[in-house]
């Protein structure tokens, strides 16, 4: 009897295709089949895998990056399960045709949008620390009013001009902001949800509102426009792909420079997104 999964079968077409740059950590505490779904998932929401395309097999890609074929598969049935791949029987592993409607969008990921449309991002650090969690804030976490959180306020750049007043609150235990200094790099040149990635955060799903109001005078100010001028605004909550929220997110931008493209997306036979933990607002 043959087996069923496709990658051992012999009628498979031999051709396929790896995400370039795979980097798997062996010491970090997430798994490495969990780095490898969440890295081909970024891939497939990035438009590096596009919908249609077929994966290199099993065996191949445990070959090309050192991994076992048990730790693949393992994270290529992740992936399957959640209607970002699919198996034919005969032909291989498939990137399924449309997004699934629960995955990360570019909107939640300023300094990767920016560098995948060929700009140059750049961020100038105004706060980094920790302070309470305000009644917004332990809403969108899930957490007790008065936590302890840690607070990122930064300018972005982009190609030298800057686009945004940024504002990001992480639970406490998740991140410190000692990742967050301004002065070793690491914040410009892999942004916020870089960092997130390599302590091990990974992001998986977004709530977003986009909104409209009047320029403070500070913001006037930070963003070189007059008071009262209308600003794009975007909260957002990010939730890991075990639903829990990890970061919170209140920005706002110049409309001029700064816009968001939203897809929708019909007849999708997606996969319901794991269910908000108790107590958390809808951002």
């Amino acid at each position: 009897m043959r087996d069923e999964n496709p990658d051992e079968n012999p009628d498979v077409h031999p051709r396929g295709s790896t995400p370039p740059g795979l980097i798997l950590d062996r010491t970090s505490r997430t798994p490495l089949h969990q780095q490898l779904a969440d890295q081909l998932q970024h891939a497939i929401v990035h438009g590096q895998l596009v919908p249609g395309s077929l994966l290199t097999s099993e065996p191949r890609m445990a070959e090309e990056i050192g991994l076992s074929r048990i730790t693949v598969r393992h994270a290529i049935k992740s992936l399957t399960q959640q209607g970002l791949l699919v198996r034919l029987r005969g032909i291989g592993t498939l990137v399924a045709q449309g997004r699934a409607a629960h995955t990360m969008d570019v909107v939640a990921a300023v300094h990767e949008d920016l560098r995948e449309a060929g700009r140059a991002p750049a961020a100038e650090v105004l706060h980094h620390g920790t302070e309470p969690a305000s009644p917004e804030v332990a809403a969108a976490l899930a957490i007790a009013e008065g936590s302890e959180v840690t607070v990122l306020d930064r300018l972005q750049y982009a190609d030298g001009v800057c686009i945004g007043r940024l504002r990001n609150h992480l639970p406490r235990e998740l991140l410190g902001p000692d990742l967050f200094s301004p002065h070793d790099g690491r914040l410009g040149s892999v942004g916020l949800h870089g960092l997130m990635r390599a302590a091990g955060i990974f992001a998986y799903s977004a709530r977003c509102t986009i909104g409209a109001r009047a320029a403070t005078a500070e913001e006037g100010e930070l963003l070189d426009v007059a008071e009262g001028t209308a600003l794009l605004t975007l909260t957002r909550t990010t939730l890991d792909q075990s639903g829990r929220p990890v970061e919170y997110g209140s920005h706002c931008y110049p409309p001029t420079r700064r816009g968001f493209d939203i897809q929708l997306l019909t007849g999708l036979d997606a996969p319901v997104p794991p269910d908000r933990p108790s107590g958390a607002a809808r951002a």
